[in-house]
């Protein structure tokens, strides 16, 4: 079991170092286990890449934690305030446990980034773009998260 959860943790990284965003790279690792397809999951997070459409707000791999975590416990009953809770509490347990690693869930923060970009456009995938982002420490980081709060 070990060894399947440690390659799940690189098949994240591997994912975004193929190109896709953080959340995407994130989500897509990990749906299947909650009975999505890599294609539907895939679309479903790829707004949320960036800190949601490259503004810089919430990281996606830490979106993407609280997606999985919808899947796996979230409510579906408007007047279960017990469940609601519950989501919630899951969800800050999680991102709690992030700032224990990397102290924000905050996009610009987290890149040290001072304003927000105008563009939309997504910057260009080099390898120096990845030597200089801690983005694959991020998303390791978010799938060992998933692993040990969620898949245990």
């Amino acid at each position: 079991m070990q060894n399947q959860m440690e390659s799940r943790v690189e098949r994240a990284v591997k994912t975004f170092e193929e190109g896709y965003n953080c959340a995407q790279s994130v989500f897509s690792t990990y749906a299947d286990y909650f009975g999505m397809d890599r294609e539907t999951a895939l679309r479903m997070s790829s707004a949320m890449g960036a800190g949601v459409g490259r503004m810089r707000e919430v990281c996606g791999a830490v979106t993407s934690m609280a997606m999985l975590a919808g899947l796996k416990e979230g409510n579906t009953n408007p007047q279960n305030e017990e469940a609601k809770e519950h989501i919630y509490a899951l969800v800050r347990q999680m991102s709690a446990r992030f700032r224990e690693e990397y102290d924000s869930i905050l996009c610009k923060e987290l890149l040290g980034i001072e304003s927000v970009e105008e563009s939309a456009k997504p910057s260009a995938r080099t390898p120096e773009y990845y030597a200089s982002r801690p983005c694959s420490g991020i998303i390791a980081c978010a799938a060992k998260i998933i692993e040990e709060m969620l898949l245990r």
